[in-house]
């Protein structure tokens, strides 16, 4: 049958399998905020999003343990019908005000909270106007969508002002944005995306995934820390990150998060999230609001690695954020670079095609506030072995270049 030819002819994944390099789908037995036990070996985790290091926290864990034992271990419904708890409502109210937004609903997770927030909005003669960086859940989030797409390159708002003036005055524009885009580390300009959004009449869309308890005096994320909640009409964010569960979360005025309550099929049509998770997600952001020395250490911690790395000679481009970025080549180079690391005790991420272009893969870092100073030291350690049996660093400057 034609239909699974491409299935047959995908030899990709086999040949690094074969090779001891392959990467993906590892099983981890057992783990503590900042150490993964893999194989029966601990190895430290920064290939992890787990920002502020909830994930073992006990008022978290508590939180979780108390809702799966009154509500049980799932909702079996959609929010639609049976799915939605008392609990879904007290983090939606909690959320909104968090963001400075009059309205939030909550998602199963956060890439269906793409795809229910932004498909709904773009109908017949509708405009979405993407960075080509963007998220893989927010394109996919507008390709649902019945609008046309345009995408800009990235950080080219001059690029986004003509495509936004290309577009009829009366028709329906939404600009979308990371946040923090995730592959870089690297913070929008959200200033600039507001004044060309406003001045060809878009509304804006910024994804706070990876920003969310990391950005902003408050960690409400890159609307915060630039100060333009009155600006930027919608706020999406994820719970699987600093929040240390799984879930999503649209937030913005009133009518709109109304509109998406009811004709969001990606809420709908699945089954809510579940009550130990937004119990979780709840006790996390007690402990983000209550505990603000967590995001200090965080920044303490990442500048540490940061500045680590690039002493060592690695490229790490233009990351500002706890996401760093080690540039190493192509895609062979990068996972026997992981390989290395990981053997070395250090679990990290490869990222490779499509994530990335085939000359600038690269070995993702993900900083904790949790990582002590000795796990820090181990890590920098792996990375300067790993340099001087591979000659990564000459390769990642020109991967970077």
């Amino acid at each position: 049958m034609r239909i699974f030819d491409k299935c047959q002819g995908y030899t990709l994944a086999r040949e690094v399998q074969a090779m001891g390099i392959y990467p993906y789908f590892t099983p981890i037995e057992q783990t503590t905020a900042t150490e993964a036990l893999i194989g029966g070996e601990w190895r430290i985790m920064v290939g992890s999003n787990n920002y502020l290091g909830l994930t073992h926290h006990p008022h978290v864990l508590e939180a979780a343990q108390d809702a799966a034992h009154r509500y049980g271990a799932g909702s079996t419904g959609s929010r639609f019908l049976n799915g939605t708890l008392d609990l879904h409502y007290e983090l939606e109210r909690r959320l909104a005000a968090f963001f400075h937004k009059e309205a939030a609903l909550v998602f199963t997770t956060g890439y269906q909270a793409s795809l229910g927030a932004i498909a709904p909005l773009l109908g017949r003669g509708d405009h979405a106007f993407l960075d080509r960086l963007d998220h893989a859940s927010l394109v996919d989030g507008a390709r649902l969508g019945l609008g046309e797409i345009h995408r800009y390159a990235h950080g080219d708002f001059d690029g986004l002002a003509r495509l936004l003036a290309r577009v009829p005055n009366d028709a329906g524009k939404l600009v979308v944005t990371d946040g923090v885009f995730s592959m870089e580390g690297s913070i929008v300009d959200l200033p600039r995306v507001v004044a060309v959004s406003k001045e060809h009449g878009a509304a804006i869309l910024v994804d706070e995934a990876h920003a969310l308890g990391v950005l902003g005096e408050d960690g409400a994320g890159t609307v915060s820390h630039f100060g333009l909640s009155d600006h930027v009409d919608l706020v999406l964010a994820t719970f699987s990150k600093s929040l240390a569960s799984v879930g999503g979360v649209i937030t913005g005025p009133e009518s709109v998060i109304h509109y998406l309550r009811h004709h969001s099929r990606a809420l709908i049509f699945t089954a809510s999230m579940p009550p130990a998770s937004v119990a979780g997600v709840l006790a996390a952001l007690d402990v983000l609001q209550a505990e603000p020395e967590r995001r200090t250490r965080l920044w303490e911690n990442t500048r540490c690695v940061a500045s680590g790395l690039r002493a060592l000679g690695f490229d790490v481009g233009e990351t500002c954020t706890p996401v760093i970025p080690v540039l190493v080549g192509d895609t062979i180079r990068a996972l026997t670079a992981w390989r290395a690391l990981f053997d070395d005790g250090i679990f990290t991420h490869p990222i490779v095609p499509p994530a990335v272009p085939a000359h600038a893969c690269r070995i993702r870092v993900s900083m904790s506030a949790e990582h002590s100073p000795e796990q820090i030291e181990r890590v920098l350690a792996a990375f300067e072995r790993l340099s001087r049996t591979m000659s990564v660093r000459e390769t990642g400057a020109t991967a970077g270049a």
